[in-house]
């Protein structure tokens, strides 16, 4: 029982070093390098279409894909760690991302594109969302938005250095070379990171951070969370779902055709991976602050933020040509995407409380996963149809304001002060 009468005996409370620290950072390198290899496909869109003349359509295909995988396997990643810890969970979704990269430098059809980047990294990053930051929620109580913002932050820190360095890297060998040596790094140190992490205080003679007796009556009606099935007869489930569907859409539209968008207005394939960086390195800085404000305004209220500013920024990138225009939008989607990366995980555990919090957040979650399926997808078809993005980032920036729309009505589940779970 997460509250009880002896908590201020409990070892985790007597002075001395709190090893969710020690999790907090084990899991955001993991996540840095995760996501520098995730966030980079844009980068190798061109000289994968320059090889073998592939559409834009197909080519992004591979990616929905492994947005499909990512999401559907999150659900069962977070019900692996709660059964065998994040350790075996993580090192082996490393071990896929590593090897998947490694295949990746020997493809010559469009099968083995979407069989090594859409199957095996796919289920790989299926590790990389819901279970870090499902094992944050439960190390945390005080502070909990500050440090899934500091998490997030390795995984924004690794969009704002992977394009770049991979771009360099395939301009100094080749895209082939550049597999390779990506494999290699993931498999090294997301393997060594896993092997610091622990499912949850218990197991290192610890209690949450921030609980303590004053606490006792907040934390016992946390624990008065919704199972998995309760919470997806809630409105609010579907809500927070479709906000998710909506939120994947834009961001990962954006991400993918970016670099392709920039390089067709002129801009030089390096310069264009740099937009892509920025858009991850404001998501640093939107994790951060965006989660200290979250602990004090609550996560939908960062959502309703993020969407304004979402919606805003892709309406302006419909008619960006230039650098400073790009570099302008892209300031300001990355702010957004931060905030709304480091509320989703509080938000579950607001609505729902922590009792299924990784299978509940999981399955929402997947929500996010068929927009990020989706918008890359009709991104492309919409270009090969029309040779132009404007009309998709006018769609984009239309799904941002339902995302908006559904934030706004978002409530609170009463029931949750009012439930209690049966033994």
């Amino acid at each position: 029982m997460i509250a009880s009468q002896n908590v201020q005996q409990s070892p985790g409370n007597k002075a001395g070093f709190f090893y969710g620290y020690i999790v907090v950072v084990a899991v955001s390198i993991s996540m840095l390098v995760a996501f520098s290899l995730f966030s980079a496909f844009g980068v190798f869109f061109k000289p994968l279409l320059t090889d073998f003349g592939w559409t834009r359509a197909m080519t992004a295909g591979a990616f929905s894909l492994s947005m499909i995988l990512t999401g559907t396997l999150g659900i069962v990643m977070g019900g692996l760690t709660d059964r065998l810890g994040p350790r075996i969970v993580i090192t082996f979704c490393g071990l896929f991302i590593g090897l998947g990269y490694l295949l990746m430098s020997q493809i010559s059809a469009i099968w083995q594109l979407y069989l090594l980047y859409g199957v095996l990294i796919g289920s790989g990053m299926g590790g990389m969302w819901v279970p870090p930051l499902s094992i944050v929620a439960r190390w945390f109580v005080k502070r909990r938005s500050l440090m899934t913002g500091i998490v997030l932050g390795g995984s924004s820190l690794g969009g704002l250095i992977g394009p770049p360095v991979i771009s360099r890297l395939i301009s100094t060998y080749d895209w082939r070379e550049s597999c390779i040596i990506l494999g290699v790094t993931c498999l090294l140190v997301i393997i060594v990171a896993a092997q610091f992490l622990r499912r949850d205080p218990n197991q290192r003679k610890q209690v949450p951070h921030g609980e303590n007796k004053e606490e006792e009556q907040e934390l016992t009606l946390d624990t008065r969370a919704f199972s998995l099935k309760e919470a997806i007869y809630t409105k609010q489930f579907w809500l927070v779902f479709c906000m998710l569907f909506c939120l994947g859409f834009c961001i990962s539209a954006i991400t993918v055709h970016i670099v392709p968008y920039a390089t067709d207005v002129g801009i030089s394939a390096v310069t264009a991976a740099n937009f892509l960086a920025v858009i991850w390195g404001m998501g640093l800085i939107g994790n951060l602050v965006l989660g200290t404000v979250g602990d004090r305004i609550g996560s939908r209220n960062v959502f309703i933020i993020g969407f304004v500013l979402m919606a805003a920024s892709l309406i302006w990138l419909a008619w960006a040509t230039g650098e400073w225009m790009l570099y302008l939008f892209a300031i300001v989607l990355g702010f957004a995407r931060g905030g709304t990366g480091i509320a989703q995980s509080p938000l579950i555990a607001e609505l729902f409380g922590l009792k299924s919090h990784g299978m509940i957040f999981g399955l929402a979650v997947l929500g996010y996963t068929f927009g990020a399926t989706a918008g890359p997808f009709v991104a492309g078809y919409i270009f090969d149809v029309t040779t132009s993005y404007h009309i998709a980032f006018l769609l984009s920036a239309v799904i941002g304001v339902i995302g908006l729309i559904l934030s706004a009505l978002l409530t609170p589940t009463k029931e949750l002060s009012l439930y209690k779970p049966s033994n």
